[in-house]
């Protein structure tokens, strides 16, 4: 096969919840066990990080995966999902996998993919894992899915267990409740194994208290140890202004990363990097280094990402309460004339939730993303008017962009985003103009 032929196997023959939602969930870990064994346990040949959470994981990644870049460290990534290539789940030193590895993974591995048909995700994990392993990192950095407890990647058995926060997103699968959902997330606290939280919360640290205890694992809150005194965004980035709550030190780091939501990404990952300290050399100049040049460095976007100037247009990849919250609220606190947002969702998306969020002097395009699972346009049009959001429908996103750019003035603002699908199709080229 060659590398079209390879990805349309990928897309086309396993189930892939971009497309059809729950039923390429395997709410099992039998597969993964089985491809594990299979590849003979590649995951044991290097260090591992595990992130999950409702929110942020993916930022916290990237950033820790910058840092052990910048201290010197082969470094593994595995994301998902992709915005742009598939190749962008699976990086080592911020380098994608070439056409040839996923080639070949897919030609050698063949007869067993056929045999046990994993879903999508799963076999994406493999892949990742058995690359990482064949480009001898020193570590990588392992994103969670979806949960934790029954999600792919809980196979390994890293030198940390990071937990990001708790938010109500994927309840079909995950529970209903945000102890419900904690005790899915807290699924990958393995035994004596620390665990960094980064957000307290009163409903959800007694779930994660007493895992930590159940395993005999190290557990402390991000946001216990470190504090943000103040945030300093501008178009490129932020600098934070933290203080270390056990000698009360005031520090300074600089992030290419402008997301107002980064303010507590960066927690999380700091008190990562003091835990991962106890047994890997990271000094403090590769975690300002690392933090710096976080994205640049792993090609991190769609994170409250500036594609464009005069009109100002950004896309963020924020698609659930929590995640919105903190993007409308940046959003709000810009300066502009007029503002216009393109939006489009996933149809289990509750929009309830959500809807009443969006600011009502803004005018919609009303889109939906090129994948099975988006929320028809004209739908999402008449839920969004029942809470007086008003604009037109235009069902392909770049031509949304299009007709947003054309009614836009220089000092007017555009915002692209609901769905990490949308924001995929927002390419560089629709602001060549």
């Amino acid at each position: 096969m060659n590398y079209r032929e390879t990805i349309e196997f990928l897309f086309n023959s396993l189930p892939m919840f971009q497309n059809i939602g729950g039923a390429a969930y395997n709410a099992k870990l039998d597969k993964s066990e089985k491809f594990d064994e299979f590849l003979r346990f590649p995951h044991r040949k290097y260090k591992t990080i595990h992130v999950a959470g409702t929110n942020g994981k993916g930022s916290v990644s990237y950033m820790l995966a910058s840092i052990l870049m910048n201290a010197g460290y082969k470094t593994g990534l595995y994301t998902s999902p992709h915005l742009y290539d598939f190749r962008e789940r699976i990086k080592v030193n911020g380098i994608m996998i070439s056409e040839d590895e996923v080639i070949g993974f897919v030609e050698r591995n063949k007869s067993f993919i056929d045999d046990i048909q994993p879903s999508f995700f799963e076999m994406t994990v493999f892949m990742a894992l058995d690359h990482f392993e064949r480009q001898n990192v020193d570590i990588a950095v392992i994103e969670v899915g979806m949960g934790g407890r029954l999600d792919s990647t809980n196979v390994i058995t890293p030198v940390l267990s990071v937990i990001t926060n708790i938010g109500t997103d994927h309840t079909q699968f995950l529970g209903d409740t945000r102890e419900l959902i904690a005790g899915e997330k807290g699924g990958i606290i393995k035994a004596g194994v620390p665990v960094v939280i980064g957000e307290s919360d009163p409903a959800t640290d007694p779930v994660f208290i007493g895992k930590a205890a159940e395993c005999n694992s190290p557990i402390s809150f991000a946001d216990k140890e470190f504090k943000c005194l103040e945030h300093h965004p501008s178009d490129v980035g932020a600098e934070f202004d933290l203080q270390r709550e056990s000698d009360g030190v005031n520090l300074r780091y600089e992030l290419d990363l402008a997301g107002r939501y980064q303010r507590k990404n960066i927690l999380t990952v700091l008190a990562s990097i003091s835990r991962l300290q106890t047994g890997i050399d990271i000094p403090e100049s590769a975690v300002r280094e690392g933090l710096r040049v976080a994205a640049r460095s792993t090609g991190l976007s769609g994170r409250w990402q500036v594609m464009h100037r005069q009109p100002m247009v950004v896309c963020d990849t924020g698609h659930n309460k929590e995640g919105l919250a903190e993007t409308l609220g940046q959003l709000a606190e810009c300066d502009y004339n007029k503002l216009y947002i393109v939006l489009g969702v996933v149809n289990d998306k509750e929009l309830e939730g959500i809807l009443p969020m969006f600011p009502k002097d803004a005018y919609y395009f009303f889109t939906q993303a090129n994948i099975l699972r988006a929320l028809n346009a004209e739908e999402l049009a008449m839920k969004a008017s029942a809470h007086g959001l008003c604009g037109e429908v235009i069902p392909n996103v770049p031509e949304a962009v299009a007709s947003a750019l054309k009614n836009a003035a220089p000092d007017d603002m555009v915002y692209v985003g609901g769905s990490t699908f949308v924001v995929a199709e927002v390419v560089p080229e629709l602001f060549r103009y």
